[in-house]
């Protein structure tokens, strides 16, 4: 079966939201054998000032977990779309608390950044979701 870009994206949404650990792990290993290398971690804190950190995690983590190797094509995808997913949460985010986690997920040239958090303003939590894709070159076997 041919992975798409829908596919890909579906993936890192779904670890975005994922509520848990164990769950991270089993939707990782479920993915992997459809050939999909996905990748979640949590954030949290200022928005505005997270926002270094935000992208810092996001290519870190990819490195580590295979997504990505360590090349400036690749940690530019990432880090390209890690923003265009927080600028899409930016607009209702911007200067408050969130708490929330970053999706990452490849499968051949697609790449797929999500990012899901909660907004907290006193006792009201506000959720919002942002996601970012990516071209990139294959990795070799």
């Amino acid at each position: 079966m041919k992975i798409s870009s829908t596919d890909v994206a579906k993936a890192s949404v779904e670890m975005a939201i994922s509520s848990s650990r164990d769950l991270e792990e089993k939707l990782k290993k479920d993915f992997n054998k459809r050939g999909v290398k996905t990748v979640a971690v949590d954030i949290g804190g200022n928005l505005n000032d997270s926002i270094p950190k935000i992208i810092e995690r996001a290519i870190v983590a990819s490195r580590r977990s295979g997504i990505i190797k360590e090349c400036h094509v690749h940690d530019g995808a990432v880090a390209g779309a890690a923003r265009e997913a927080i600028i899409q949460v930016s607009t209702k985010a911007n200067g408050l608390n969130v708490g929330g986690k970053i999706g990452i997920a490849r499968c051949n040239e697609h790449l797929s950044v999500c990012i899901f958090m909660s907004i907290g303003l006193l006792h009201l939590n506000e959720v919002v979701i942002g996601l970012g894709h990516r071209s990139i070159p294959e990795l070799e076997k």
